[in-house]
């Protein structure tokens, strides 16, 4: 049995995310997986990947081959020069973490008015119009 590293591919129409899985080579690409050994989310920025290092080194090591995706994958996370004995690479961006939202007060939010409105009410409106057109019919 040929054993394949794969992407499977999960989500939306336009928000893909796999998951990296170990499974046999004749099954279908969102078919039975013998193990899932990481995550890939593409449209993240930057992209999220999570590698099980440990047993993608298991894999690798008992004779599973990685798809091209997957290989590119390995490459950037450095399991794959772990495998093979080469120098690791360069360290992947980590998204910053979000800052909380600033405090109305620290934007300058003492304004005087608290909870006034600006307009007036309609009733009020009403009676002006009803006053003018009285004295529109008076003159």
């Amino acid at each position: 049995m040929a054993v394949k590293i794969k992407l499977k591919r999960l989500g939306k129409i336009r928000s893909p995310h796999y998951r990296i899985v170990v499974a046999d080579s004749r099954t279908r690409r969102d078919g039975r997986a013998i193990e899932e050994i990481g995550l890939y989310h593409p449209v993240q920025n930057p992209s999220r990947i999570e590698v099980d290092t440990d047993r993608a080194q298991y894999w690798l090591s008992v004779g599973a081959q990685p798809t091209e995706p997957v290989l590119a994958i390995l490459k950037l996370t450095g399991d794959w020069q772990k495998f093979k004995g080469l120098p690791a690479p360069a360290p992947l961006l980590v998204a910053e973490p979000k800052a909380a939202r600033p405090v109305f007060d620290a934007l300058g939010g003492d304004d005087a008015s608290k909870g006034e409105a600006i307009t007036q009410k309609k009733k009020a409106e009403k009676k002006d119009e009803a006053a003018a057109e009285s004295e529109s019919t008076e003159a």
